[in-house]
């Protein structure tokens, strides 16, 4: 054997113990494509973007129409044709995972987005962000809750921490998920870091990253996305995080990634590097795996539960005799602070509508809290105490 050869085997080794160090497994790198053409920041911001993630550990593609050093590029000439070579690809198993800057997910399918927040520069997931979960609000929410687990244990955090913007029906939500906890689903209720805590988050709880995952509808997530990623750029160049993410739904197979027509290199880096710890972390197989242990805790019964209308009466109900009210009962879905009103004057306790600082209240007479908030808990208008977080 030639001295000339004896370099090349020795380089080759170097290069395969390099590339154990960055990605993890021997002689493999995550194979990442992106799609450039579309982008309002020009097809070479994406291409930059692509040759820093190569060298961050990952076997990029990029499908355009130009070419850089350290990149494969798959050509074609329009977005159209992107799209098909994107499909054409993740088929033939000759990519990973795809990042794109839209994708028609079917229903049931919906994106789960990675940012920094600002407050303390912690990661946190937005479950979700794109996509339709479900086309009832609240099944979407209890369903997107899973969607971040399966996308936050895929990054490796083995036991994450769930919290529930409080948005129109974050306490539904809550109660279901505490339902779907109690029959065996092990969901880790992340606590607010405000004064009275408990699991719906509020504003702050965003800047603070105070739950590994933040549980909201995809509409209110996206524009999540689109604040943190570009609040420091004016809005019109996302330059932090990591973007809208990955789609999931139970049944899909695909690992395609979302990013918007705005997003700048840094981001769109950020993005190809979150596909590839996915593709590392073996989304697919725990996707699987917890909607396996959803269905166990009855999911399917469940969510068909957050589809009803709850009612105190069709008939007329007549306030008990008026008492002077100061205890608070919060938890109450604003859709449903009235019917559960006059639930409780049914069940002859007087009480009234308010606002609080968390969100809608019941007030009751003091001598009264008990038993309001089991009528209450019995009926399924507020969640039952949790020995959690």
């Amino acid at each position: 054997m030639s001295e000339k050869q004896v370099n090349q085997i020795i380089g080759k080794v170097f290069n395969q113990l390099a590339d154990t160090l960055i990605s993890g497994e021997y002689g493999q790198k995550p194979r990442v494509a992106v799609t450039a053409m579309g982008s309002e920041h020009g097809e070479q911001t994406i291409f930059q973007a692509a040759a820093k993630a190569a060298k961050g550990g990952i076997d990029a593609t990029v499908i355009g129409s130009k070419t850089i050093e350290g990149v494969t590029t798959a050509f074609v000439e329009n977005e159209d044709q992107a799209h098909k070579k994107m499909e054409e690809l993740l088929d033939k198993g000759e990519i990973d995972a795809c990042v794109t800057m839209h994708y028609p997910f079917p229903i049931g399918v919906s994106t789960v987005g990675r940012i920094v927040t600002p407050g303390k520069g912690k990661e946190m997931f937005i479950a979700t962000t794109t996509g339709t979960s479900s086309t009832d609000k609240v099944e979407g929410m209890v369903k997107n809750a899973i969607y971040g687990i399966i996308t936050a244990k895929a990054c490796g955090i083995k036991n994450p921490t769930v919290g529930i913007l409080n948005v129109d029906g974050a306490r539904q939500t809550e109660i279901a998920l505490t339902k779907l906890k109690e029959q065996g689903y092990d969901i880790n209720f992340a606590a607010s870091q405000r004064a009275d805590g408990g699991a719906v988050m509020r504003g702050n709880d965003l800047l603070m990253g105070s739950a590994d995952v933040m549980v909201m509808d995809s509409l209110t997530g996206n524009l999540m996305i689109k604040i943190f990623s570009s609040y420091t750029a004016g809005g019109n160049y996302e330059s932090l995080g990591y973007g809208y993410g990955p789609g999931i739904g139970e049944g899909f197979d695909k690992l395609i990634l979302i990013i918007s027509r705005a997003s700048g290199a840094p981001l769109v880096e950020g993005a190809m590097k979150f596909a590839g710890e996915l593709v590392k972390g073996n989304l697919k197989a725990i996707a699987k795996e917890e909607f396996e242990k959803a269905h166990k805790a009855n999911l399917t019964e469940i969510l068909k539960g957050t589809k009803l209308v709850k009612k105190s009466s069709e008939d007329e109900v007549k306030a008990p005799k008026k008492e002077v009210v100061t205890s608070q009962i919060s938890g109450i879905e604003i859709m449903d602070l009235e019917d559960a009103v006059k639930l409780l004057w049914k069940n002859n306790v007087y009480a009234e509508s308010g606002m609080g600082c968390t969100g809608p209240i019941i007030l009751v007479n003091e001598a009264n809290t008990e038993t309001a908030i089991k009528v209450l808990q019995d009926n399924e208008f507020i969640a039952k105490e949790k020995t959690c977080c």
